[in-house]
């Protein structure tokens, strides 16, 4: 079997692989990487012939799909140029100049109240470190720490680990939402059987929806699902327009939702376990300069009690 020579694989064939990969396009990578498409795909198809595998299927409506031996470069090649990334930072010997790009996923809900917070930090301490934000649900999240296309996340510990590691930042506690003029408003504390033969707004995401649920199903109310959303904020607004009660972790400080309606968040009285709110990466894998940097400014802003 013929053995590949040095020359024969280079580090930008994979920075430019991993780049169409991710975006799905050769032409979206190569507005990422300020290059002609032409090298793109050129480089793309050296990569091809070097490795005798064909790393994409090319879609005309739908762009790039990965094959199976796509799929596994991804890992390795994510893996390898984080290495490279990570010796240059050693060779230069400031590891308080930190550099470069983050690829983070974090949980959809979650990421207006953590992300431009951690940013701007990262920002203000690191200007040369770039976050880039990937917002997905809690299995587009796995999916994307899983196949290399982020090097960590923000998100809920949801209790299933896929070969993942999480480091706990904070713990959000259920709360009860209702309209401002709502009888139980005023209520300090709410016992979920209260909200019995009332109607229930759902923030209707995978995981999201069993949680809820199934905390209702223990007070044992059976819910009157009304309306349902994917949006946060959507919720909100419908609750605040008298449309229900919603159960929602992370409740913003204004009580106000986008449309000029006004909510009361109400603490819960019940024996209800939090979502812990936790920095996410693949178990195993030698996080880089950048991830670590990450991890330190987001253990120091959120890691403290909050109030």
């Amino acid at each position: 079997m013929a053995r590949l020579g040095r020359s024969d694989l280079t580090l930008v064939q994979l920075r430019y692989f991993v780049a169409a990969a991710t975006k799905r396009s050769m032409t979206e990578a190569s507005v990422d990487l300020h290059v002609a498409q032409s090298a793109v795909s050129t480089a793309i198809a050296q990569l091809e012939r070097t490795l005798g595998v064909q790393l994409f299927v090319r879609q005309r409506s739908k762009g790039l799909a990965l094959t199976e031996a796509g799929e596994q470069l991804l890992r390795d090649a994510h893996s390898l140029l984080a290495q490279v990334d990570e010796m240059a930072d050693a060779v230069r010997g400031h590891h308080h100049d930190v550099r470069g790009t983050l690829r983070l996923a974090c949980f959809v809900t979650l990421a207006p109240f953590v992300l431009p917070t951690l940013i701007s930090r990262v920002e203000a301490e690191h200007p040369r470190l770039r976050i880039e934000v990937f917002e997905a649900d809690a299995d587009g999240t796995v999916a994307m720490l899983l196949n290399g296309s982020v090097e960590a996340a923000i998100a809920y510990d949801f209790g299933q680990l896929h070969d993942l590691s999480f480091d706990h930042l904070f713990s959000a506690p259920p709360h009860v939402i209702m309209p401002a003029d709502h009888p139980l408003a005023a209520s300090e504390r709410i016992e979920l059987s209260a909200l019995a033969g009332q109607d229930l707004v759902l923030l209707d995401m995978p995981h999201s929806r069993e949680y809820f649920l199934g905390m209702l199903a223990a007070a044992g109310v059976e819910p009157q699902i009304r309306y349902s959303s994917r949006s946060y904020e959507t919720v909100r607004s419908l609750v605040a327009r008298g449309q229900g009660y919603s159960i929602l972790n992370q409740v913003p400080r204004s009580p106000q939702t986008y449309d000029g309606g006004e909510l009361r968040a109400v603490a819960i009285a019940d024996d209800v376990a939090p979502l812990d709110v936790c920095l996410v990466r693949v178990a195993g894998v030698r996080p880089t300069a950048r991830a670590r940097v990450v991890a330190t400014l987001a253990r120091e802003l959120f890691g403290a009690p909050r109030g």
